[in-house]
């Protein structure tokens, strides 16, 4: 008899959380991607084609979940190099999207490699604070490590998408904080960084407004207009602004989302029922949060906000179980990216912090990053097989192992 169990296995909430978060892309994408389906001439190719991506993005997860925790030590050997590589490319000769050349094609579909810097960047991290890890907490070399690598691949990736950047760099600062890394080095990292985040602010200030200016053509200045537009945008925003001083024309996205969300009148209009889709753009994969409200009211927006709270809290559980440090940071770095990058997009979405482009984690429409993001939840799900394990009473063996190194190392100190 067939047993799903069998192919299922690992934190079952965890698979919860992932099903229903495709159920929701599913009905989502295919109501938000009327243009797309208007553009293609078929009125399914959109949610055909996502089928399609969570579909293998399913296998994904049940292949990688199926491979033991211990061999993705591996992978920073292979990813770094890898995404520095693919960074360098789609800086060089990647395709133009938005005005930022991010995206690469490989046999015909096209990848964005900052994806793949993500998830190396978190991997290593990983790695390092648990290869470096003493009875106090992180050995300081690992901050510089950690460091160094951060900045190799955030400062590749701010090149053609900021918010990306600062996004990898908060989470790989808040594991540095769980990794027990010296309070002294994050309190100074964290002054350079307030010092930083100042001289930005001041810099982008003192850019030209117009986007065609020279300077705006020089290496590592390619988004700094997009970047200077919205935080302008943003900041006059938080002025009440009446209804008939909006321009739509200049702020066409944030007031549609807006719209979508007022036309939800808390209970939502129901699945299939949007007006906003025909009129905001990406309202299949940046304000698809935007639509989701609309649609299915404040009981859909706070049902997405409780999957990825489950996530973030299973995530935890899972971390605390394990007896090695290395699962036990992955676990929660990947949960981390995950989630904060879901709470990035939906501040944008509700009008609370500037348009980034940062896309709603396994429900926004997406081709390599939703196979990409399935591969975290298997890494996730593996380490809960590992954890699962560690529940088992320890046995008789073990426990006099443990009880023999204490009195050894008690007859050192003495």
């Amino acid at each position: 008899m067939f047993k799903t169990n069998r192919i299922f296995q690992g934190d079952r909430a965890i698979w919860a959380v992932f099903f229903f978060l495709c159920l929701i892309s599913l009905i989502e994408v295919f109501s938000a991607a009327s243009m797309l389906s208007y553009k293609a001439g078929s009125f399914w190719d959109p949610l055909i084609k996502q089928a399609i991506f969570l579909g293998i993005g399913t296998l994904v997860v049940i292949g990688i979940h199926n491979i033991p925790c211990r061999y993705f030590k591996l992978l920073p050997m292979i990813l770094v190099p890898l995404s520095v590589v693919l960074l360098l490319l789609a800086s060089l000769v990647g395709g133009d999207i938005n005005g930022a050349g991010r995206w690469l094609k490989v046999f015909g579909v096209s990848i964005q490699p900052s994806e793949f810097a993500k998830g190396a960047m978190i991997i290593t991290e990983a790695f390092i604070l648990s290869f470096m890890q003493r009875k106090d907490g992180a050995d300081p070399r690992a901050f510089k490590l950690i460091l160094g690598f951060a900045i190799v691949l955030c400062g590749l990736i701010f090149a053609d998408n900021i918010s990306t950047a600062l996004m990898l760099f908060t989470v790989v600062f808040i594991m540095m904080f769980i990794g027990r890394v010296p309070l002294m080095l994050i309190g100074k990292l964290l002054g350079v960084l307030a010092l930083c985040a100042v001289a930005g602010f001041f810099v982008l200030k003192a850019l030209p407004d117009d986007p065609k200016d020279p300077i705006y053509d020089k290496p590592l200045m390619g988004r700094m207009a997009t970047a200077k537009a919205r935080v302008e945008k943003f900041g006059e925003q938080t002025e009440i602004t009446k209804p008939e001083d909006f321009d739509m024309d200049r702020d066409a996205q944030v007031g549609h989302a807006h719209i979508a969300i007022a036309s939800s009148n808390g209970v939502g209009l129901m699945p299939g029922n949007s007006v906003e889709r025909d009129y905001l753009s990406h309202a299949d994969c940046d304000f698809i949060y935007a639509i989701v409200i609309e649609e299915m009211g404040l009981w859909g927006a706070f049902g997405v906000i409780f999957l990825y709270t489950v996530l973030l809290i299973r995530a935890g559980r899972i971390a605390s179980r394990c007896e090695r440090n290395f699962p036990a940071f992955l676990v929660m770095g990947l949960a981390l990216l995950l989630v904060f990058q879901a709470i990035l997009n939906m501040l944008v979405a509700v009008g609370i912090f500037p348009v980034t482009g940062q896309p709603l984690p396994l429900i926004s429409r997406g081709g390599s990053s939703t196979l990409i993001n399935c591969a975290y939840i298997g890494m996730i799900l593996s380490v809960s097989r590992y954890a699962r394990k560690n529940e088992q009473p320890i046995s008789q063996p073990t426990e006099s192992s443990e009880i023999a190194e204490e009195f050894y190392n008690d007859k050192n100190l003495q």
